[in-house]
């Protein structure tokens, strides 16, 4: 168990360093493009292929930093007004079909990165081999299925409460817990 507590570390320290690092070099080329072509008339080739890396990067890499964070996007209008029994159920259901959804596109992107592979594509600016591009699609969606499934588990696991993201619990306890505390003499 202390081993997979090191490598779930290990791997949060990766991602925020490759999604800091992604935004960084984002901003960086955006900028630089847009005062490159304004000071200078001269924009850069590469920079368009090194910005949209970046994004690739960030968004798949950062599917399961979110999940973990409980930061993900989703439509709480009818969640929030739920009942405790009825959220708990939710947070087990929901993340296990996210979880398969996220296998199932990991499986159908590591093909299209081997079909890209074997097609010999290059970029055309940096003329690096364009699967680079697109590895880190099925990487992310694999890490971000394992992360929901571990917000899964940690919900069933935990009967408490009810957990967001393996991080995070879910603010609606905490706001009524402030609530119920506060009332208390």
């Amino acid at each position: 168990m202390k081993f997979l507590k090191v490598v779930d570390k290990i791997i949060l320290k990766i991602e925020e360093f490759i999604l800091s690092y992604a935004v960084i070099i984002i901003a960086l080329m955006v900028v630089g493009k847009a005062l490159s072509r304004a000071i200078f008339s001269y924009t850069p080739p590469f920079a368009d292929e090194v910005s949209q890396i970046a994004i690739v990067v960030a968004t798949f890499m950062g599917i399961s930093y979110a999940a973990r964070k409980g930061r993900h996007i989703s439509m709480s209008a009818f969640y929030d007004l739920a009942p405790f029994k009825v959220r708990k159920a939710l947070m087990i259901f929901i993340p296990f079909v996210t979880a398969v959804i996220l296998f199932v596109l990991t499986y159908y992107s590591a093909f299209y990165v081997l079909d890209i592979y074997e097609s010999g594509r290059v970029t055309s600016a940096l003329e690096m081999p364009s699967y680079f591009l697109y590895i880190f699609i099925p990487i992310g969606f694999l890490l971000g299925g394992i992360q929901f499934l571990r917000n899964m588990w940690i919900n069933i696991k935990e009967r408490d409460a009810i957990y967001l993201g393996t991080d995070a619990k879910d603010y609606n306890d905490e706001n009524n817990q402030d609530i119920q505390e506060g009332t208390h003499l």
